[in-house]
Parts: C-alpha cells; structure tokens; sequence
C-alpha cells in the first residue's frame, strides 16, 4: 500500500518543535522547503542552543551553532526562528519546557506542530534522552496550547490567546509507524542537503560523518520507495479535530 500526501493544501502555519541547532535538517528540511516554496509560513523553535555539542567551550559553541542554524534556515525559506536556553544535554520533560513551547504555540498560531519522537528504541539505535523529552513535551504543549486554564498567565498577562493546531506530525524513517509522506524530489532535496551542509562546522567536529550530499539522498529514497516516488519525506500525523475512529467505524452486525 502507498502512503497518501500530507495535506498540505490545507497548511498555512507549521511550528517545528525540536532541540538541537541540526536537528531538523537530517531530511526533515527538504520538506520545509517544500512548503515555504508554496507559501506556508514555516517556524522553528530550538529548545536549546546546542552548546554541549562540540569540543568547544559551551558559549563558544552555542555562538557558532546557532549561526549556522540562522544560514540553514535561510537555505529552506524560514524566517521565524526562536531559540530558547534550556540547557543542552539534561533537557527536563517538565512543567518548565512545556510552558515554554505553548507559549510558542499561542504566539505562532500554527495549524500544524511538527514534534519529534520521544520512543527510547529507533531502527538507527537508542534516541537521544534530549530528543525524547523535547518530543514528549511538545505533545502535552499541543494541548497545553488549546486550554485556557493551563498557563493562564500567558492569557492574562502577556496577550496570548488559547490556540488549538490541527495537525500533530512526527517525522519517520521508512518503517510501519508512518501514515503520510511528503515528496521532495528535485529542488526541496537539493535545499534539504544545502541545509545540513550549513552546519559545516559542527558536521567537522563529528567522527567520521557522511557527506550530506550522500546521506540525506540515500534516507529520503528509502522513504521515497513508500509513496511511490524517487524522494520523500515520511510523517506520523495525526489529526487532532477528528472524531476517534470508534466513533467512525461502521456498526457490525
């Protein structure tokens, strides 16, 4: 069975929750290019600086990844770009970071949230512990967002308003847990390799890693083979303002 398109018709606003300066451009990017090349409004919200990622002293580090993420966003057409300080390395799924990513939420007003996993075990081995807190976090920040009476001083005192997205979606490798797919042959890979190639000095600090040129390429054809297509990009998503499937089943007789 092939996987069907996101409905990106529909997008006028994705918030991309994630991390790490690099987090977002291991393919993720192409799709973003993809769609800021259609005029969706695309923002990222970095939970951290990135500091604990090199061999350089923290504030050092932090300095030159943050510049490159501000160049890769530049290559796939972001122009809203927050970066918090939560500290890098210990992130804490907690009150603290989710207040941070609802207010985020409530300011963007995005109809789509792009989180990422928080699954310990993945098939290129155990997850990042920063990643996993991020993705959970974003999760409960999804409805945090949408309930007044969470974060209330965000409604009170800094003139936010209560916003519910209608899409959760979660990148994925090729594999049986995606249910959508966004094509990226052609000009949104090529941006997509562009974006990772941006993070050229935290990339030379990395032992022995791959050419973006070759291995972004390589994942996203894999991914391609479950849409039909030569490049993609795949995605759990979830729609949020669904009816829950037993409500839609069809009564057994």
């Amino acid at each position: 069975m092939t996987l069907p398109a996101l409905p990106e018709e529909s997008f006028r606003r994705v918030l991309c929750v994630v991390a790490h300066p690099d987090d977002m451009e291991y393919g993720t990017s192409a799709a973003v290019a993809r769609w800021t090349a259609r005029g969706i409004d695309v923002g990222y919200l970095l939970l951290t600086r990135g500091e604990a990622g090199m061999p350089n002293p923290p504030e050092e580090t932090a300095r030159l990844r943050l510049a490159e993420q501000r160049a890769a966003c530049a290559v796939v057409g972001v122009k809203h770009l927050t970066v918090l300080d939560h500290p890098d390395g210990v992130l804490v799924h907690g009150l603290d970071l989710r207040r941070d990513i609802c207010r985020e939420i409530r300011r963007f007003k995005p109809d789509v949230v792009l989180g990422s996993g928080y699954e310990i075990e993945t098939p290129y081995g155990f997850e990042h512990a920063d990643h996993r807190a991020a993705g959970l976090a974003t999760l409960d920040a999804v409805r945090d967002a949408g309930n007044r009476w969470v974060f209330p001083e965000q409604i009170d005192d800094e003139d936010l308003e209560p916003h519910s997205a209608r899409w959760y979606v979660v990148p994925q490798t090729a594999g049986p847990r995606a249910t959508h797919g966004v094509e990226i042959t052609g000009e949104p890979l090529r941006r997509g390799v562009a974006s990772l190639e941006a993070h050229a000095a935290y990339l030379a600090a990395l032992a022995d890693h791959p050419a973006p040129a070759d291995l972004i390429p390589k994942f996203t054809a894999m991914s391609g083979k479950a849409m039909g297509v030569e490049h993609a990009v795949l995605f759990r998503a979830h729609d949020l303002q669904a009816p829950p499937e037993f409500v839609t089943e069809e009564p057994q007789d």
